[in-house]
């Protein structure tokens, strides 16, 4: 389904020059990153540029960062053929391995300083998802059995810790010695819940990923299972949309919507459910994954394309437009329209992408803008990398999209 096709593209849509723009975006995204990010003097990649790309001096790096660092550069590596990814890969391999890997406890820290001396030693369930997901996509490239093995390694370590036996689901974070601790929040932004949906769509990725490089019957139990909770927990009947918080007995928190996770969500759902073969979710996941794709169609596009950031059952709440969400719905509205042939759902992935174009792409420093208002105009206090901000949703969105117009 991926690289394949449905219906007739509307006739304003150039598949050809749509495919042209996403492999010289994807070069530009690489070159800005290769240009800008390498820390030849302390190893590794430099933990963050704020908006207008000046270096900021000293600060610590982070697991998120450098293993979304790992996916990337092995992702483009593999489609591409291109041997400075490869060499860009291998560099992210050897610093997540020799700085955030711990050999006594197992697992990855959450942060280390600029000099790579550990600084949050915390097992979040969320930094060992992205750190599984990363190995899994460089093993492809690689083939190497140590890069599998530590991918194994996380995972039952995931499983042994986290993995609520008794009332299913993943609780977020514990010590390094994966003893309990209070604070189990993801970041600042989130609530101090059991369960969170951002931690399980990412487990559902890493274990996505994890299956197509280990398909044994136990990996394809648990990403089976995480599929299942989104079917039975995460997602909202009602409004076509994914609840965030939990306590441990499942009860849901809050009632804000997510457009961004819910469109991601709409084709990693749809991903994970193909690469199962498991029939008897695959009628019931492409409901779902359509009913949330065309939920955020109707509530979170605006005039100019771009999609809005959140909203709570009264309306929207933040009509900023994030980097991350613009990618997802380029991928996430084009699944949708490979999955129905529907034209609207083509054309509003391509709106997007063009509101990318216009008003998230820096044509001064370079990357992408972090958020704009919801005019557009860009807002200049975040990262332009930093712990948070990777080439990781862009460049997916990239390589999903060469693949798909195929």
């Amino acid at each position: 389904m991926r690289g394949s096709m449905a219906g007739n593209i509307p006739s304003e849509i150039k598949t050809d020059l749509l495919k042209k723009e996403f492999r010289v975006e994807l070069a530009n995204i690489m070159d800005w990153w290769a240009a800008n990010m390498i820390d030849e003097q302390h190893g590794g990649f430099f933990g963050q540029r704020n908006a207008k790309g000046e270096l900021v001096e000293r600060v610590d790096k982070g697991i998120i960062l450098n293993s979304r660092l790992l996916w990337t550069y092995s992702a483009a590596a593999i489609a591409t053929g291109d041997s400075i990814y490869k060499r860009l890969a291998d560099r992210a391999f050897r610093y997540v391995k020799d700085y955030f890997w711990d050999e006594v406890q197992g697992g990855v820290f959450w942060s280390v300083d600029y000099m790579g001396n550990y600084a949050d030693d915390q097992k979040q369930i969320y930094a060992q998802a992205f750190t599984i997901y990363a190995l899994s996509e460089y093993f492809i490239l690689t083939q190497k059995k140590e890069v599998l093995d530590m991918a194994s390694e996380i995972f039952w370590l995931v499983e042994k810790y986290s993995h609520d036996t008794e009332k299913r689901g993943y609780y977020n974070a514990f010590a390094r010695d994966w003893t309990d601790v209070d604070d189990i929040r993801l970041s600042e932004k989130d609530a101090n819940e059991a369960k969170i949906m951002n931690t399980h769509l990412h487990v559902l990725e890493a274990y996505t990923n994890f299956y197509r490089v280990e398909p044994s019957l136990y990996v394809k139990k648990a990403l089976l299972e995480v599929l299942q909770l989104f079917l039975d927990y995460f997602y909202n009947p009602e409004n076509g949309s994914l609840h965030i918080y939990f306590d441990e007995n499942w009860n849901p928190k809050g009632d804000h919507i997510s457009f961004g996770h819910n469109i991601e969500a709409s084709w990693l759902l749809w991903e994970a459910a193909e690469i199962l073969k498991e029939t008897s979710i695959l009628k019931r996941v492409k409901e779902i994954c359509l009913f949330m794709a065309e939920n955020v169609y109707q509530m979170a596009i605006d005039k100019d394309g771009g999609l809005l950031y959140e909203a709570d059952p009264s309306g929207i709440i933040d009509s900023d437009k994030h980097w991350w969400p613009q990618a997802e719905a380029v991928i996430g509205f084009w699944n949708a329209y490979q999955l129905t042939g529907q034209e609207k759902y083509a054309k509003a992935s391509v709106n997007t992408w063009s509101f990318i174009k216009n008003s998230i792409i820096d044509p001064i420093y370079g990357e992408w803008h972090w958020r704009t208002d919801r005019d557009g105009n860009p807002i200049l206090t975040e990262d332009k990398a930093g712990p948070w901000k990777a080439p990781y949703h862009n460049i997916r969105m990239c390589l999903e999209m060469m693949m798909r117009l195929t």
